[in-house]
């Protein structure tokens, strides 16, 4: 034998043992293990894609808020590859904006393995759009809506009453916006009265609360124009008036809305809803009064006007009087201080007249807003509702006895036919009840044998007896 030949069999035993076993994976297993080496080694990622295929299970509430009521599927794909996204329903009712379709987005979540389906997904957390922030394409995303609407449209726009006499005011109680406002219409309008409405002007209430102060305000009846007044801020400051709820309430108001929100650069979606937007509150309460601040400044520059004509006819007058002789300047002095007289006892008379009448003019008023807080006083109502209840208690009572009363009858009149009924009665009337000693009822003399204890009981007690014979009718007769 050859060295050859004596080394082969050694190097094929040793190629045997060296090759690896087989391992044999059960799809679920390798798709599991697989799943969790992807979910930890892309546990957290950040994502950047156009959204394709999206398909969100969504509604609008009444209140113009998005609410997704399912899980949202989309495709986030670049020019060369697509990865599946799912964004549960609690993540997605997180987001400011509506995902659409052709959106560039920037998605934040972790890699995982649907393992049903043997396929790569990315499970989100969050997203934003890249460009503009959220809250901006929610901006953007509702005014297109709401324009295509028509709550934009320049017919529907109503105009300003040009001598209001009560304007709601809605904004904060506190802060520089409603002292420069009532600083302002004091100066230019002292007759107009501001009804404040306090709400708040940020935060997740801030709409809610906006939409009430102006039903209200609707409601009340006791203003003419409304004006929904804050100060300056960033977009998440003014979040409250991009939303859809304090924009419609605007479009349904009955009066005219003035929007006067954060600074001249600053628009919302209420500032073209509204029926004028005003660069900023204080330029609100000057539009208001413009008409009543012009007649002022007309009335201030005809009274100037006429302070110089009178300076004029009394020059001219000195020097016609200087050219005349004193007895007849005395004369005619004393001519034209009879006629100022009179005229002054004109316009004194006409004075009061108006004076008067203006007077009676406000007593009118006071007496109708006195009828109209005697109406809505709560007193009142709370005088009848004492009444209704004192009313409603007694005929509980009256009703109550009368069911006790009938109750009673219809107990009396059961009891008296029970008591027809029960065998007492018939004891009563002389018959007595036999009883064995253990208690059964006895029926028959063929039930009894001598030496029996019986027990007889009648209407008022019982008594024991023996027997000492028995028979019945048939043996008797036997």
């Amino acid at each position: 034998m050859t060295r050859e030949a004596t080394i082969a069999p050694q190097l094929d035993l040793n190629f045997e043992e060296l090759r690896p076993a087989r391992r044999i994976w059960p799809v679920s297993e390798l798709v599991g293990q697989v799943r969790e080496l992807v979910e930890q080694e892309y546990g957290d990622v950040w994502v950047e894609g156009e959204i394709s295929n999206c398909r969100p299970v969504s509604h609008w509430t009444e209140y113009g808020e998005l609410v997704f009521t399912g899980t949202v599927y989309l495709t986030l794909k670049d020019a060369e590859a697509q990865l599946p996204v799912v964004l549960f329903r609690r993540q997605a009712n997180l987001l400011r904006f509506r995902p659409e379709n052709g959106l560039h987005v920037l998605v934040r979540g972790r890699v995982s393995v649907y393992e049903q389906r043997g396929q790569m997904q990315l499970v989100a957390e969050t997203m934003e759009p890249v460009g503009a922030g959220s809250l901006q394409l929610a901006f953007e995303q509702l005014k297109a809506r709401l324009k295509s609407e028509g709550l934009f449209d320049a017919e529907r726009k109503r105009p300003l009453p040009a001598f209001p006499r009560t304007v709601g005011i809605v904004t904060s109680p506190t802060g520089a916006v409603i002292r420069d406002f009532l600083n302002i219409v004091a100066r230019r309008h002292s007759g107009l009265s501001v009804l404040v409405c306090p709400v708040s002007v940020q935060g997740d209430s801030a709409p809610a609360e906006v939409d009430a102060a102006i039903n209200e305000l609707n409601a009340g009846g006791l203003v003419d124009v409304i004006v929904i007044a804050r100060g300056g801020g960033s977009l998440e400051d003014l979040a409250a008036f991009n939303s859809e709820r304090v924009a419609r309430a605007i479009a349904v108001s009955r009066l005219p809305v003035v929007s006067a929100i954060g600074h001249e650069t600053d628009f919302t979606i209420a500032d073209f809803v509204a029926d004028l937007r005003a660069p900023t509150p204080s330029a609100a309460a000057e539009l208001i009064t413009e008409a009543q601040h012009k007649i002022a400044e007309r009335v201030a520059e005809q009274s100037h006007r006429l302070e110089r004509a009178v300076r004029f006819q009394l020059l001219q007058a000195r020097q016609r009087l200087s050219r005349l002789p004193i007895s007849r300047a005395e004369g005619r002095v004393n001519s034209l201080l009879y006629q100022l007289e009179q005229r002054l006892d004109d316009s004194s008379l006409r004075m009061e007249a108006v004076v008067s009448e203006q007077l009676r003019q406000h007593q009118r008023n006071v007496a109708d807003l006195a009828a109209a807080v005697l109406r809505h006083d709560p007193r009142q109502g709370l005088a009848k509702a004492s009444e209704r209840l004192t009313g409603g208690q007694t005929r509980l009572v009256h009703s109550m006895e009368r069911r006790v009363h009938e109750s009673a009858a219809h107990l009396s009149s059961l009891d008296a036919r029970l008591h027809s009924l029960s065998p007492l009665a018939v004891l009563e009337r002389g018959y007595a009840l036999v009883l064995t000693a253990t208690g059964s009822l006895v029926r028959s003399a063929l039930q009894v044998t001598p030496g029996d204890e019986l027990v007889t009981r009648l209407s008022d007690g019982a008594f024991i007896s023996r027997v000492e014979s028995a028979a019945s009718n048939q043996s008797t007769k036997k």
